[in-house]
């Protein structure tokens, strides 16, 4: 898998969000799919990701109470 390629894309992704500020509720099996991947891959590079300082992950505060990214500022 492309990584950078995989980034490009989440990065697309949370730009073109019409969330205030912009951010992605990601989903790692749809995103395997694209790439041809088991999910566990993806999740392993948005770990990597996150370290690396690329992406910020958060978790949103009212219901669902899901698991969101966007990008450093």
């Amino acid at each position: 898998m492309d990584k950078e390629a995989l980034f490009r894309r989440i990065e697309n992704m949370i730009a073109s969000s019409t969330k205030e500020p912009k951010y992605m509720a990601l989903s790692t099996v749809k995103l395997a799919d694209l790439f041809g991947v088991m999910p566990s891959d993806i999740e392993e590079a948005l770990k990597e990701f996150e370290h690396e300082g690329r992406l910020v992950k958060d978790k949103l505060e009212e219901p669902p109470h899901s698991a969101i990214y966007y990008l450093p500022q």
